[in-house]
């Protein structure tokens, strides 16, 4: 399923194997474990997500649901905390995307910090209208949230556009693009050790991570923190 590794204080999240690394609910499951590990390592200061195989992610089992609209709404439940735990989880995320990413896929890779992808295969690309499958209300807040510049979210959504890197960067779905698969997870866990050299206070990052998503948080289920919430990250540093 994937595995959890550290390289200084950088966390390496890996989905393994050569399948689809699609979204069941061993897959939910063994992901929110480690991100529970990663939660409650005091030292570590970023993670990085990758794949091996052609696939980060490509959306819902559905071999596992088969025709079972409940199998299919347990998957969409059983997946909306484990966005949550990435948007609040304390460090910076960042998807070292090495395949393709696919519906349920592309909201696990949107709710990281940042996404790194290799330009020469692989593409984002919302299925659902082509499987005749509607968006979940939360995957249409993260991708209002995440993809800003126009048209954009109405191509993947109403156009079920496959868009690849070099696209994708443009359009703000990629934050950096390289020439191979090779190139990615070392220039994303060089960027995850630069950004853990920062020493932020975990639960400030966190706090405004959240605080800059409202929607997206409510959507997935993660409480607004209160004033004395907030005011507890000031008395930390002082």
């Amino acid at each position: 399923m994937c595995t959890l590794e550290k390289k200084g204080r950088v966390l390496i999240l890996t989905l393994t194997g050569s399948g689809e690394h699609r979204l069941g609910p061993d897959m939910i499951s063994s992901l929110r474990s480690a991100l529970a590990t990663a939660r409650s390592d005091s030292t570590a200061g970023a993670l990085v997500v990758t794949n091996e195989g052609r696939f980060f992610c490509n959306g819902f089992d559905l071999a596992w649901t088969g025709k079972s609209k409940e199998k299919l709404m347990t998957l969409v439940s059983q997946a909306k905390p484990l966005i949550a735990d990435l948007v609040s989880l304390p460090m910076p995320t960042i998807a070292a995307v090495t395949g393709h990413v696919a519906a349920a896929g592309v909201m696990f890779a949107l709710a990281h910090d940042y996404v790194y992808m290799r330009g020469d295969r692989g593409v984002f690309y919302c299925s659902e209208l082509d499987v005749g499958l509607p968006f979940p209300p939360y995957f249409m807040v993260l991708m209002r949230t995440k993809l800003t510049k126009p048209g954009t979210l109405r191509d993947l959504a109403l156009g079920a556009k496959k868009i690849n890197a070099i696209e994708g960067k443009e359009r703000g779905l990629v934050d950096k693009v390289f020439d191979s698969a090779s190139d990615v997870l070392p220039e994303a866990v060089n960027m995850a050790e630069q950004l853990a050299a920062r020493n932020w206070i975990g639960g400030v990052y966190a706090s405004i991570r959240m605080s800059m998503y409202p929607d997206l948080c409510r959507s997935v289920g993660i409480p607004q923190e209160s004033d004395e919430e907030v005011e507890k990250h000031f008395v930390s540093r002082l």
